[in-house]
């Protein structure tokens, strides 16, 4: 099948090209490839598929130099002309759309280009598979979604209409407009509702990456709500692994359209995820306890009732198994990165066994 992947340069965006390349479907991706954090990050991921930086030119496609089945397009989703050309000409089978704008307190400094990116981009690509018929659309919501809401696991079926920041709110906006679009349209569509992921080639803005990167250097981290937090941390392959359980299979009711959870369903305190870090690096941890940060919520916690019921999905990789390959790719990748702003560290090499090599 050809395959659109938005958000190709992002952390689970180019984990979803890895693992549909290695199934043998043919794949176009697209980012912005903006600098919301570190870009050498953004075109390292792609460098990884094949696609060279000095090569990428505004909505030009360009071939992997290592994978003739993926091409590669910078083109952002609120060009409106531009996505309407792209799916004109390339008549695509599935849509999984992984670009947008992320971070939960960013939107609240920044959030025009929140609804900028996660509305108005998300509804171009919605009126896209409109008029260019798509078999399945997947796009990523998120676990913020569940915003005040203090029943825990969090299920699907769960109210969802009180979020405590803008970036849930966009988030929420999508699935509302999704629902609306297969409604009128009768687009498959399917939400994910992402929790926390972490692992090789993740985001440097995240915690698992922000704690790693305070302990190898002898940091102190900011731990929030006086470390009374806790978060499902998810693995990225067992992320990408729910999400292509589900991309063959759209919902055939008489509104097209279903929502998932995908996350690890066992919410780990805060502090013990940075002292599985402490114990797998060989450091110790300096916490600095911090209040409460606006937009933020205590626990997150899946219920992944119903991704089990009907894909047989089960989370694969353990806490201390996710941190060891999320060290092993830190430290022997990340540390030959160029220098600069100081965004992605400089370490030592750990021990080489293979773990964090998963990709392609």
């Amino acid at each position: 099948m050809k395959i659109l992947v938005t958000g190709a340069a992002g952390f689970i965006g180019a984990a979803t090209v890895s693992a549909l390349l290695r199934m043998g479907h043919e794949v176009v991706g697209t980012d912005n490839i903006n600098s919301y954090y570190d870009t050498r990050l953004k075109y390292a991921r792609l460098a990884h598929a094949g696609i060279m930086q000095e090569a990428i030119r505004d909505a030009v496609p360009v071939t992997s130099v290592a994978y003739p089945a993926y091409r590669f397009v910078k083109l952002d989703l609120t060009d409106r002309i531009g996505m309407q050309k792209l799916f004109a000409d390339e008549r695509f089978d599935i849509v999984i759309n992984l670009a947008g704008q992320a971070g939960v307190r960013h939107s609240i400094i920044n959030p025009y280009s929140y609804v900028a990116t996660n509305v108005v981009g998300f509804l171009n690509l919605l009126e896209c598979c409109r008029h260019y018929p798509v078999r399945h659309l997947l796009y990523a919501s998120s676990s913020s979604v569940y915003g005040m809401d203090d029943k825990i696991p969090y299920a699907e079926s769960d109210k969802t209409d009180q979020p405590v920041s803008l970036y849930a709110a966009t988030k929420k906006s999508d699935e509302l407009m999704a629902h609306a679009y297969s409604k009128l349209y009768a687009i498959p569509a399917t939400g994910l509702r992402f929790f926390t992921v972490y692992g090789p080639w993740g985001r440097p803005d995240m915690a698992p990456f922000i704690f790693m990167k305070h302990i190898l250097e002898g940091r102190p981290i900011h731990v929030f709500n006086h470390g009374d937090m806790r978060r499902d941390f998810t693995y990225i392959d067992d992320i990408v692994d729910g999400m292509l359980r589900i991309m063959s299979h759209p919902h055939t009711g008489e509104v097209p359209h279903a929502v998932y959870n995908i996350g690890h369903a066992s919410p780990v305190v805060l502090t013990d995820f940075i002292h599985t870090i402490g114990r797998v690096t060989g450091r110790q941890a300096i916490l600095q306890m911090e209040g409460m940060q606006p937009g933020d919520v205590c626990c997150t916690y899946a219920d992944t009732t119903r991704l089990q019921r009907d894909f047989g999905f089960q989370p694969a990789v353990s806490i201390d198994e996710g941190i060891a390959r999320f060290y092993e790719w830190y430290c022997t990748y990340v540390s030959n990165l160029p220098q600069s702003s100081g965004v992605l560290p400089q370490t030592r090499s750990a021990p080489s066994s293979g773990a964090g090599r998963r990709w392609l």
